[in-house]
């Protein structure tokens, strides 16, 4: 493991790691503060169980934004052997006072946390390693700032997730269909589309698919597409090349959605995670001139 970057504020400390295993990971432990992390991970590239809790025995799978709460065993699997990661820590005992009122971990609470769906928590991590990286005017004062307000926001999503009721959710098999459609390349399903797939009306789709993924089912699709826009990164295909593949009109397109969903265009993401110049990069996407 090497931290490249790393800040302690007043309730906690925000670190920028990167990790390598040579081998699958399996990992059993629990930390003694609250832990939020911004991994770029492919999809599906990794799961998680509270084994401890109860109810919360099966794996599943972590998004690219989770949170880990403290004393909690956490059981970790994954086949990435690379992972380069956003980490903000926070101390029990020092984020209390953020908020008056008890917060009980009930088991919808638990299982959402492998996977914080919303964004104002990715952008303010995006916003969080920028500022780790490259400081600015009154830096630690901005950290703690940011720190501050990840943590409310994290604990607002968290409040706001509701126990799952035992009927109203779509079937496997519905659930299966979506995914399989969302997977494909080129433009994304509309709802119309996804709703005959089902053989459903578009409300009750859209009322059914919340209540199974406890995320709206337009935020799911942008979600997936932004991952497969990743995976297709680190394969080294360009930035045009991609946003054409995935459907988006062009560059451009592509770029202001991926800012939009992950804090920073693609080009910034593949400069951190290549060591790669923004001029080189803007020279190998340059169109090459007919022989």
């Amino acid at each position: 493991m090497r931290i490249e970057a790393a800040a302690s504020f007043g309730f906690g400390h925000a670190q920028i790691i990167r990790r390598v295993w040579n081998e699958p990971i399996d990992i059993l432990g629990a930390s003694n503060e609250h832990r939020l992390e911004f991994a770029m991970l492919r999809a599906d590239a990794a799961r998680g169980r509270f084994p401890e809790a109860p109810g919360l025995h099966q794996f599943e799978r972590f998004g690219q934004v989770f949170f880990i709460p403290a004393g909690q065993i956490v059981h970790a699997k994954s086949q990435c052997r690379h992972q380069y990661s956003v980490v903000c820590s926070f101390r029990p005992e020092a984020v209390q006072r953020f908020f008056h009122g008890s917060f009980e971990w009930t088991h919808a609470r638990m299982k959402a946390s492998l996977d914080i769906a919303h964004p104002a928590p990715r952008a303010l991590l995006a916003k969080l390693a920028d500022e780790l990286r490259v400081p600015g005017l009154a830096g630690a004062a901005m950290i703690e700032s940011v720190a501050g307000q990840l943590y409310l926001e994290l604990i607002r999503y968290l409040m706001e997730v509701d126990e799952p009721r035992g009927t109203g959710g779509l079937s496997r098999r519905h659930l299966r269909l979506i995914d399989e459609r969302v997977a494909r390349d080129g433009a994304p399903p509309g709802l119309t589309e996804l709703a005959g797939l089902c053989a459903m009306s578009v409300r009750h789709l859209t009322r059914a698919f919340r209540s199974s993924r406890q995320r709206s089912i337009g935020h799911y699709i942008a979600e997936q597409r932004m991952q497969r826009v990743n995976h297709l990164l680190s394969s080294r295909l360009s930035v045009k090349a991609i946003a054409y593949k995935m459907g988006f009109s062009s560059p451009a397109a592509l770029s202001s959605a991926y800012r939009r969903a992950m804090g920073e265009t693609p080009r910034d993401y593949l400069q951190r995670i290549r060591g790669t110049s923004p001029r080189a990069l803007a020279i190998r996407d340059a169109p090459r001139p007919s022989p």
